[in-house]
């Protein structure tokens, strides 16, 4: 194991050595495993200025490569979902779906329900999405149909009501996420019945002048009960989008807040829905009107809009049809290489249901927890609150991110685990990393990013080769990578990760003989 002080080298060197030539390139594809770590090191201890980092680096045979603070608890933000993945396929399996069920209460006659209709939701995190994984919205509708018609119902003499009593949930979102992030649409929170990935989407432009309002539209979906206010006016020249929406289940209000820069150009704004039950009831009862048949009662949900009359029980209910999400497997591939956070929570939440009976949160930690010590992983310190690592009460160490990778390699599902992660310069969060290095090098690594303000982390695999289908092949290193409290850029600190990732692998090459430029 190597050690080192910050004093080691000094920053306009260390600076030097990121933005080394190509002449610099070649040197670096001969370096040998100690002076590639040495150089690892330096740059994690002498570039980062106050912040706080953890690193660890483990050998495919678990010796040591790098060592910084790697006992030290820090915010993961989104390598969190590598532990939300991971154990969710281990545990439920790659193949398992979600399931939404059309069923009602009452009696047919004469093809007119005397009763509800019911969108039994069951998870699925990506019902109504418009993800290209998901059903379309037509298709979706037009399976319920279908199932309505065979029932023999043509008119609904009640309500349609969206049903989101799968997970326990007292609110949508985890109780330690700030007021700020949960207007956003990475913020919006699980429930049983998720549409649209829980998101409502606005059409926003700047106003004519400086002060002038800002000029707002609902594009999708469209929400009639919500009562919007949009306190928010056209900002300076160069100041950006610093448009903040405040929203919650409490009560039908939405506020916009903030200003949005005279140069900018309009954009859609995605938002979060706190009544996504409610929005796929109303969509789904204006498709079957369209379609000819009527519903008298409107659309209604099992909490802020439920019907006067009540709500049948879940098991009391007859279905008539169902249909079922992507795969578990397919799900994990979005949420990581996306970095989907109602996916994430919605599949947390899915471990605490299938494995201590209930769909919350504090049963989902607890879920969680017996897991990894299933695994012989868990440590008394690190603290779990949520599924995407949205929450910055999540605190983890890169000791324990890399015992958990190690760990998942005895798993049965590793296979689909890795086959889940992205490599950089794939889509999603990883188009920019590692953007200067060659494709033999990135086509060897597998791992997850995570940001936030003064945050940023990578965990995951290099592996030593690659197999002629340019998947990765042999026994991988792992490595976990986290920098909190960093005043850096964003830009900056992911450019210092790069080169640091870099490094790792040259030291974990394990003989392939393959050179990697680097800049």
């Amino acid at each position: 194991m190597i050690s080192f002080s910050r004093e080691f080298f000094s920053f306009p060197l260390i600076i030097s050595l990121l933005l080394q030539t190509s002449a610099a390139r070649g040197e670096a594809q001969s370096e040998d495993r100690n002076h590639a770590m040495e150089y690892a090191g330096s740059i994690a201890a002498g570039t980062l200025g106050n912040a706080v980092t953890g690193i660890l680096a483990l050998s495919p045979q678990g010796d040591t490569l790098v060592s910084l603070n790697p006992n030290t608890l820090l915010m993961p933000a989104s390598n969190m979902k590598l532990v939300t993945t991971g154990l969710a396929l281990d545990r439920l399996g790659s193949e398992s779906v979600y399931e939404t069920r059309i069923g009602y209460s009452g009696t047919i006659r004469d093809s007119v329900l005397t009763g509800d209709l019911y969108i039994i939701g069951g998870g699925d995190p990506l019902l109504g999405s418009d993800d290209s994984m998901a059903e379309a919205l037509p298709v979706l509708f037009g399976d319920w149909t279908e199932s309505l018609k065979a029932a023999g119902i043509r008119k609904i003499d009640g309500h349609i009501i969206g049903d989101d009593r799968y997970f326990s949930l007292a609110m949508p979102e985890e109780q330690t996420w700030q007021w700020d992030d949960c207007g956003t649409y990475y913020g919006a929170g699980a429930c049983g019945l998720t549409f649209f990935e829980n998101r409502q989407d606005f059409r926003v432009e700047a106003g004519s002048e400086e002060g002038a309002p800002v000029r707002i539209d609902e594009v999708f979906p469209v929400c009639p009960w919500m009562e919007f206010r949009y306190r928010c006016s056209t900002g300076e020249a160069g100041t950006g989008d610093r448009l903040y929406f405040y929203t919650s289940d409490l009560a039908p209000v939405g506020e916009m807040r903030g200003t949005y820069a005279i140069d900018r150009s309009p954009k859609i704004l995605e938002c979060s829905n706190k009544f996504p039950a409610l929005t796929c009831a109303y969509y789904f009862m204006e498709w079957l009107r369209e379609n000819g048949t009527g519903c008298t009662g409107g659309a209604a949900d099992t909490g802020l809009f439920a019907p006067e009359g009540g709500i049948a029980d879940r098991d009391s209910l007859t279905v008539i049809g169902s249909t079922s999400s992507p795969t578990l497997e397919e799900i994990a591939f979005l949420i990581n290489h996306e970095s989907n956070n109602v996916l994430a929570e919605t599949v947390f939440l899915s471990i605490g249901k299938a494995v201590c009976g209930a769909g919350d949160y504090g049963t989902s930690r607890t879920a969680v927890r017996n897991l990894l010590q299933d695994m012989g992983v868990y440590h008394d310190d690190v603290v779990i609150r949520d599924g995407s690592g949205l929450s910055r009460h999540n605190l983890l160490s890169a000791s324990f991110i890399c015992s958990f990778l190690k760990a998942m390699e005895e798993s049965a599902a590793f296979d689909d685990f890795i086959g889940s992660l992205p490599s950089p310069g794939s889509r999603g969060t990883m188009e920019t990393v590692m953007t200067d290095y060659t494709g033999s090098l990135k086509d060897r690594i597998r791992l997850k990013s995570g940001s936030m303000s003064g945050v940023k982390c990578f965990s995951g695999y290099i592996f030593p080769d690659t197999s002629p289908d340019g998947t990765p092949a042999g026994k991988p290193a792992v490595f976990s990578i986290l920098i909190n409290n960093s005043t850096l850029s964003q830009y900056r600190m992911q450019k210092i990760i790069d080169r640091l990732i870099y490094l790792i692998s040259a030291g974990t090459e394990c003989g392939t003989g393959q050179g990697h430029q680097a800049p």
